[in-house]
């Protein structure tokens, strides 16, 4: 009986505070209120794009919210069938004023955690670190379907379901370009750029593989949606 009250009563709070916390709370603090893609990463930004995985027609709604805001560029992408189907899927041209080394297709949670970690995080730390704004993003893919590291047997690949983006460098408007494989293995300068943009990628995606990880990863920054800060 003892249980059953000190439950009521803790329902009986949350339904008291609820409108409070809506109302008051920042929005990247207020698990009632919709993502936006300038939502400082956390814990309650990783529920609410969790959340978004089950609901593509609210996944889609703040993701068209982030295009006309400017931040994305993209179209609804068509019905993938056979092995590794997909849909509500979008072919992402560009981020802002970034364009890319190829469109690429995506989750729409992808699409959302990419333009988050372009918005908040690389776009301003290329300008403000490396003195010139970031023009290009260079990646080796996004969907492909296979199993993981290309074995013929086990599971799946998050390529598989358009939920995972391989980065493999970037190019900034006065010309230099960085490289994952030639640009992370040095001592210092944009190296350590890298570095640092790899470490706040960790916040965006539920895991983050990057040279350090292993051999396979050696080229590329593997940027995935399954699983909860994994940073390796």
């Amino acid at each position: 009986m003892k249980g059953l009250i000190s439950l009521g009563a803790l329902l009986l709070i949350i339904l008291l505070v609820a409108p409070w916390l809506e109302k008051n709370l920042p929005p990247a603090w207020n698990p009632f209120t919709p993502l936006n893609v300038t939502d400082t990463p956390g814990l309650i930004t990783r529920y609410k794009l969790k959340r978004l995985r089950a609901d593509p027609q609210a996944c889609m709604e703040v993701l068209q919210r982030a295009r006309q805001s400017g931040y994305i560029r993209f179209s609804r992408a068509q019905p993938v069938k056979g092995n590794c189907p997909l849909s509500d899927s979008v072919r992402v041209q560009g981020f802002g004023d970034v364009s890319l080394s190829a469109s690429f297709l995506a989750s729409c949670p992808l699409a959302l955690a990419t333009t988050m970690f372009m918005t908040q995080a690389v776009r301003p730390l290329a300008a403000a670190e490396l003195g010139s704004p970031l023009v290009r993003l260079d990646h080796v893919g996004s969907y492909a379907c296979r199993n993981i590291y290309h074995r013929t047997q086990g599971r799946l690949s998050e390529h598989a379901t358009a939920d995972a983006l391989d980065i493999a460098g970037f190019r900034l408007k006065n010309g230099r370009q960085m490289t994952i494989l030639k640009t992370w293995p040095q001592k210092q300068g944009e190296s350590a750029w890298l570095k640092h943009i790899f470490q706040q990628s960790c916040a965006y995606y539920g895991n983050s593989l990057g040279p350090d990880y292993n051999r396979a990863h050696a080229g590329h920054f593997h940027l995935g949606m399954q699983g909860f800060g994994i940073c390796r």
